[in-house]
């Protein structure tokens, strides 16, 4: 009998005489197969490194589809999500009104390559959550977005020095990929091949959560207002405002990568939460409603030295993209100040449940909460959650590894990496986190075993 499938392993397709699309008598495809046929034509078979499950150990799975707070591989097997594309969604995963906006939008022409009324209304959304944001403009990424945010301090300074923080993580930025988080982190580098030592010559990596001295070569200061990609540290207190002091004493420019943070931790994102207010904002994941997207807000002053206003040179032919615009706009509307009160109890109690059940199983861990922002930190290197990426890399990845096949075993989906944050939504109402609660203790117990 033939059946037809979504995928299929071209070597057993080859030999059963199949067509690509059609296996007789094989069944459903397997994960395996779809990755070692990926690895094929991608590069280590995925277009993210960490998708790799390198630090974890085995092979990912694949995912078919997706919705709410869970996901589907291509075996059919069904897990919750904490995942949610690493932050990228907040409302869950097809959300009626996002996929209806995306629908409506594709049915007008998904690229035009000219200037459209929802680019316009989405910057204007931006602005108004985000009173620094004066001027908004749009690319493809995040990581678009902070080497823009690069090009634009130095050309308007004058100056070439960055600060960055070890562990903060601003996207695949030459200038900026030293000492980094997530990523970098995961697979143990400093920074990466390919980027020359003059890259980085002007870069200056510094401790997170100490104001540092700055002198009259630094153009900005790049900082993770909260450092969510080595586990989620938070800012102590002073440690922003302080920022902020500083650059205006020797005249540099103070940018936000708010990537994450930026609609996630409240609707003015963390200028919001801790009363800070940047000179320029990098933006992504939550405005693109789950499609590509980036931007770049901050003060007019600053910002019209953009072409083709300025002598700052930026363009993309797919910046400001119709799909991503109106899912973003779609996104944005659901996140109302009753929906941050409803995420923020669900951070907390994710993070409650967790530490409940790794402490009834006899497993060292902290769960630290900010906002709607959950970490993690494994093993009893620290009595505390740390506060910096010395402190960060004690986490016993080795012990997060066998965490992360009992829970996936169990049905529960977190990141490949041990420092990476846990990103609940809309979604994770309280039927879920009640069957996520029944799952992480049943994974645990069958650890502990």
């Amino acid at each position: 009998m033939s059946r037809t499938v979504p995928f299929c392993d071209a070597a057993a397709c080859e030999r059963a005489g199949c067509t690509p699309t059609v296996c007789r008598g094989l069944g459903m495809p397997s994960n395996d197969a779809i990755f070692e046929r990926s690895a094929l034509a991608i590069p280590g078979g995925v277009n993210s490194s960490i998708r790799a499950f390198r630090s974890v150990g085995g092979r990912p799975y694949v995912v078919s589809r997706a919705e709410g707070a869970r996901v589907w591989d291509v075996e059919g097997n069904e897990l919750i999500d904490l995942v949610q594309s690493y932050g990228a969604i907040i409302l869950g995963h097809a959300h009626p009104k996002v996929t209806e906006a995306i629908r409506a939008a594709a049915g007008d022409g998904t690229s035009y390559g000219a200037p459209t009324p929802r680019e316009m209304k989405l910057a204007e959304e931006i602005r108004t959550r985000v009173p620094s944001c004066e001027r908004v403009r749009f690319m493809n990424s995040g990581t678009e977005a902070t080497s823009t945010a690069v090009r634009l301090a130095r050309g308007v300074t004058g100056r070439k020095r960055i600060v960055t923080f070890h562990g903060n993580f601003h996207g695949a930025t030459d200038a900026l990929l030293a000492a980094g988080g997530s990523g970098l982190a995961t697979l143990g580098l400093p920074g990466t091949a390919g980027v020359p030592e003059e890259a980085v010559a002007n870069t200056w990596v510094l401790p997170y959560n100490e104001v540092p001295v700055l002198d009259a070569d630094v153009a900005a200061v790049f900082v993770e207002p909260v450092a969510a990609n080595m586990g989620v540290v938070a800012p102590v207190p002073g440690f922003l405002a302080g920022l902020r002091a500083e650059c205006d004493r020797v005249g540099a420019l103070l940018v936000f990568d708010e990537v994450i943070t930026g609609f996630r931790l409240a609707r003015g994102g963390a200028q919001a939460k801790y009363d800070v207010r940047a000179d320029l904002t990098c933006f992504g994941k939550v405005i693109g409603g789950g499609l590509p997207i980036g931007a770049v807000g901050g003060r007019r002053d600053v910002m019209e030295n953009l072409s083709p206003l300025g002598s700052v040179f930026h363009a993309g032919t797919l910046a400001g993209n119709p799909l991503a615009t109106a899912a973003g706009l779609a996104a944005l509307d659901e996140l109302t100040d009753d929906l941050y009160v409803e995420l923020l109890a669900r951070a907390r109690r994710l993070a409650a449940m967790l530490r409940d059940s790794f402490s009834a199983n006899g497993i060292p861990a902290q769960f630290p909460v900010v906002g709607t922002l959950v970490g993690m930190h494994f093993g009893d290197a620290l009595d505390r959650p740390p506060a910096n990426f010395a402190e960060a890399k004690t986490t016993d990845e080795a012990l997060y590894a066998r965490v992360f096949h009992a829970l996936l075993d169990h049905g529960v989906a977190l990141a490949p990496g041990a420092y990476e944050a846990l990103f609940v939504g809309a979604a994770h109402d309280d039927s879920v986190l009640d069957e996520l609660a029944t799952r992480v203790d049943a994974a645990l117990r069958s650890l502990s075993a």
